[in-house]
């Protein structure tokens, strides 16, 4: 794959996924316990043998800077490889990006300094698993100027995605992003769904190149791949659907957009199910990350039943400690502690965050670093949390970050013990 650039895309300022992206980027907001949810993307990168690698970042991009110097400086400089940060320069304009379309064309001199005859533009906030290589033979294969990996998604679900329409010999004919009316365009592929737009496209670099540049000339553009440049490559070029294989290896073929908060939840309930429909233990399809340093997880107490550190049906990550509460069907971050006589259910708490004593927190994300005071509860009175300043989503689940906290103690009285910050100390001290 020495012939393929890839370009990823991780500058979105992600605000369907706030507060979670209120410090960082949304690519850089953790997933699964112990990665980010960039590191899916790049792990179908390298697991394809993609080994020359821009990541365009913009929004926010201290804490994914961090994690990509720390978790993905692998690759052989002296081989030509490298995954590589390219931060917006203004290096054709006065302008930050201003969409997908503009962010690569403001680093078209350094695509085209590689000189590969193929570029993959990829979106760095999706879960799945995809072998680009095979992407890559179709498109040669195909003769094709650009090949768009879709998926079969049911109609109803069409308003949500750029739909395709395909011809009997797979080329796409036309493209419609987000169609609002009731009758969107049939797959070929099967013909009672929709092939929608995974957000990952390979592009024969001239052509790429060309779009771009008309693309960059056009006032009126919004300068975004599913809005300007797809429908008008499927008019004056060879643009052929690749009808997404599943390396994930279950019966659903697996594909997410975790950009919302409600997405992002469903994806980790996902995760903790008892036959897990993304899977994070093949070892045949590794997904890396950084992993700093912590002791094992840990869980203390059975008092006879008065209290027991037990977790059912959920992902521990390492340096957690369960110190006499329940965990059900939910995803502790690093460093997490929960307290004595504390339940968490159907839950994703992210890294560091403590959980005090007698607390009950039922469908919520908790922000990295997060005290939750003793005797809390969450997710238990949806209007209750609301007064209090946390973010409840559509479908109910409560988000917390650390101002949303911040906040709500400095209206509450002061008199709640403070939960041990040190996952070394004794467990009988909380």
């Amino acid at each position: 794959m020495q012939d393929v650039l890839t370009i990823l895309l991780a500058g979105g300022a992600g605000e369907r996924l706030w507060p979670l992206t209120r410090e960082r980027a949304k690519p850089a907001v953790p997933f699964g316990g112990t990665y980010r949810i960039i590191d899916i993307t790049l792990s179908n990168c390298i697991n394809s043998g993609l080994r020359k690698v821009y990541i365009l970042t913009q929004y926010k991009s201290l804490s994914l800077n961090r994690h990509l110097r720390r978790a993905w400086n692998i690759l052989s400089p002296e081989l030509g490889d490298f995954i590589e940060v390219l931060p917006p320069m203004k290096r054709v304009s006065e302008n930050w990006y201003l969409g997908t379309a503009d962010a690569v064309y403001q680093n078209l001199s350094s695509i085209l300094e590689e000189a590969t005859p193929y570029t993959l533009v990829l979106s760095a906030d999706h879960v799945y698993k995809m072998n680009y290589g095979r992407l890559a033979a179709w498109h040669r294969d195909h003769k094709a100027d650009v090949t768009l990996a879709t998926i079969q998604v049911p109609p109803s679900e069409a308003h949500r995605f750029g739909i395709a329409e395909i011809a009997e010999d797979g080329s796409i004919r036309g493209f419609e992003e987000k169609p609002q009316h009731g009758s969107p365009e049939r797959s070929r592929f099967n013909p009672e769904m929709c092939s929608a737009s995974m957000g990952v496209y390979l592009f024969s670099t001239e052509v790429l190149a060309e779009a771009l540049r008309r693309d960059a000339e056009d006032a009126g553009s919004t300068h975004d791949f599913g809005h300007d440049i797809l429908p008008w490559l499927a008019r004056e070029a060879r643009v052929f659907a690749y009808d997404f294989i599943d390396e994930n290896k279950k019966e659903v073929r697996y594909w997410r957009d975790v950009g919302t908060l409600d997405a992002y939840y469903e994806a980790h309930m996902d995760l903790v199910s008892v036959s897990p429909v993304f899977n994070l233990y093949d070892t045949s399809w590794p997904i890396r990350t950084f992993l700093a340093q912590y002791p094992p997880a840990k869980f203390v107490f059975a008092d006879e039943g008065r209290r027991m550190g037990v977790a059912l049906d959920s992902l521990v990550s390492h340096g957690c400690i369960i110190s006499g509460g329940r965990v059900i069907n939910s995803i502790l971050s690093p460093g997490v502690r929960i307290n004595s006589f504390s339940e968490v259910e159907y839950s994703i708490l992210l890294p560091h965050v403590q959980v005090g004593r007698h607390s009950r927190i039922r469908r919520a994300i908790i922000d990295r670093g997060v005290v939750i005071p003793e005797r809390s509860e969450i997710g238990f009175d949806l209007e209750q949390d609301r007064r209090k300043g946390f973010v409840v989503t559509d479908s109910g689940i409560v988000v917390i970050d650390r101002e949303a906290m911040a906040q709500q103690m400095d209206e509450a009285p002061q008199h709640v013990d403070r939960p041990v910050s040190d996952f070394s100390a004794s467990p009988e001290r909380n």
